[in-house]
C-alpha cells in the first residue's frame, strides 16, 4: 500500500522539508509515504470558491485512479494514534492506495470534499501547512509503528 499526501503548496520552509523527508524515508518499501505538492492558485482578483476550486482540478490530477481519500479537515474524525494504527488495518484491507488531502490558505472545495471516503482532523487548532505535512508524516508513522510492534511509538 502506497500512502500520498496531496497539498496545495509547493515551497515550503526548509525545516518542514527536511522533517517530512525524515519521517518519509523510515516508512518500509511495501508501504511508501509520498508527497505530491501542486500549485497554489495566485491570490488576487479571484473569489475564494474560484481560488478553492483551482486548487482542487490541481488536487485531482495528483490522484492516482481508485485510491482512498481521506480528507485534512477541521471538521473531520479525531483519532488517537491507536485509532489510526486501526485505520491502517482497515485501509490495508481495503487494498487501496490512501491520498491524504491538504487544502491551501482556503480550504478544500465543497466539491472535492464531496469525493473523500473520509475525513481527519489533526488538532482542534489552527495549524500552518509546512507543520501540518510533518504532523501528518509524524503520526502516519507512528501509527504505522505501533501496528508493526517497532519501539517508536511507547505507551
Amino acid at each position: 500500500m502506497q500512502l500520498i499526501i496531496a497539498a496545495v503548496g509547493q515551497r515550503q520552509p526548509a525545516w518542514a522539508d527536511a522533517a517530512y523527508d525524515d519521517f518519509a524515508k523510515r516508512f518500509p518499501p511495501e508501504m511508501r509515504l509520498t508527497l505530491k505538492a501542486v500549485k497554489a492558485e495566485p491570490r488576487g482578483g479571484k473569489s475564494t470558491e474560484q481560488l478553492m476550486a483551482a486548487e482542487a482540478h490541481r488536487l485531482e490530477a495528483a490522484c492516482p485512479k481508485g485510491v482512498r481519500r481521506v480528507l485534512l479537515d477541521e471538521h473531520g474524525t479525531r483519532l488517537t494514534t491507536a485509532q489510526l494504527a486501526q485505520r491502517f488495518e482497515f485501509w490495508l484491507g481495503d487494498g487501496r492506495d490512501v491520498v491524504f488531502l491538504i487544502g491551501g490558505p482556503d480550504g478544500l472545495d465543497a466539491q472535492l470534499k464531496g469525493t473523500a471516503d473520509e475525513s481527519l482532523r489533526l488538532s482542534d487548532l489552527t495549524l500552518p501547512h509546512a507543520f501540518v505535512r510533518v504532523l501528518l508524516a509524524e503520526a502516519l508513522y507512528r501509527a504505522w509503528s505501533l501496528r508493526n510492534g517497532h519501539p517508536y511509538h511507547r505507551e
